[in-house]
């Protein structure tokens, strides 16, 4: 059983098995794990690079240094993908070319070098290629859950969850966003609730390609496990703003693989309302959404 599902205008994709959800993190990792079954890369030598936003999971990370792939944690926005589109071409021509490309956002967009825009058609097409590669060497018919199960096998699994918080008092959340901005680097060595803080910074992104900086991209906490909690602030409308919360639990391929993402990360969300203040500051003690 193979499902996929797209928003009004299909710039976004979901893919789904019998009872069975990727996550637009794995998608995107998966895809780039088998892009050799691909003939758009095939016929073009093979990927010559990825990138991901910096709030989707780390699962990317992993396929691309296992394949020796050059890799980018970019700012939210199409934009930072298409710079690295460019690089090496009329617009760039003294930086080095890192397409054919494969990109992605956490928030279910994919996409490659043919156009400059997410495209969540070409993301299911990539994906029945894959299933009726899989399915032609092995004789029997494969499933989405396979493919998903045997790359958690060999690269182990981001657990991965977002909580948004909508419709909260902008001042009060920027408020918060500033507390923890403030603490940048402070926190390093640091154990809250058993688990040791690795990284605390504010992401900030220079560009390989145009050699701009952007600032103040979000907040993230990384843990010596790998484990990532990060918060980004957006919205200015008369409803209020919306916060966002990322939670990521790496767990390696010899690790328990087949558990339910939301609850592997919920101990992660009782650190992050420690570390933030952000019940006080939003008066919410649960996510509008959870995806």
């Amino acid at each position: 059983v193979f499902g996929a599902g797209a928003d009004g205008d299909a710039d976004r994709n979901m893919i789904l098995g019998s009872q069975f959800f990727v996550s637009p993190s794995d998608s995107l990792a998966m895809i780039v794990a088998n892009a050799d079954v691909i003939p758009q890369f095939k016929k073009a030598g093979g990927l010559k690079g990825c990138a991901r936003s910096m709030p989707t999971s780390g699962a990317l990370d992993l396929v691309a240094q296992k394949k020796g792939l050059p890799y980018f944690e970019v700012p939210t926005g199409w934009k930072f993908f298409g710079n690295l589109m460019d690089s090496g071409t009329h617009y760039f021509p003294d930086k080095k070319s890192y397409t054919p490309f494969v990109c992605g956002e956490e928030s279910f967009g994919t996409g490659s070098d043919h156009v400059r825009e997410k495209d969540g058609m070409w993301a299911v097409l990539a994906w029945l290629q894959i299933l009726a590669a899989k399915t032609l060497a092995k004789g029997r018919l494969v499933t989405v859950e396979e493919v998903a199960i045997e790359h958690w096998k060999e690269y182990g699994r981001n657990y991965y969850a977002r909580y948004d918080y909508e419709g909260v008092d902008k001042p009060k959340s920027e408020e918060m966003m500033k507390a923890m901005a403030d603490k940048s680097g402070a926190l390093v060595g640091q154990q809250v609730q058993g688990m040791e803080i690795q990284t605390n910074d504010v992401f900030e992104y220079l560009d390989p390609v145009d050699g701009s900086v952007s600032k103040n991209q979000g907040i993230r906490f990384v843990f010596t496990d790998g484990s990532r909690i990060v918060f980004r602030l957006s919205g200015t409308g008369v409803a209020g703003a919306t916060v966002r919360l990322y939670l990521e639990k790496y767990m390696p391929a010899d690790g328990d693989i087949g558990l339910h993402a939301f609850d592997v990360v919920k101990p992660l969300a009782a650190i992050a309302m420690e570390l933030s203040g952000l019940p006080a500051a939003t008066g919410r003690d649960t996510p509008t959404v959870i995806t």
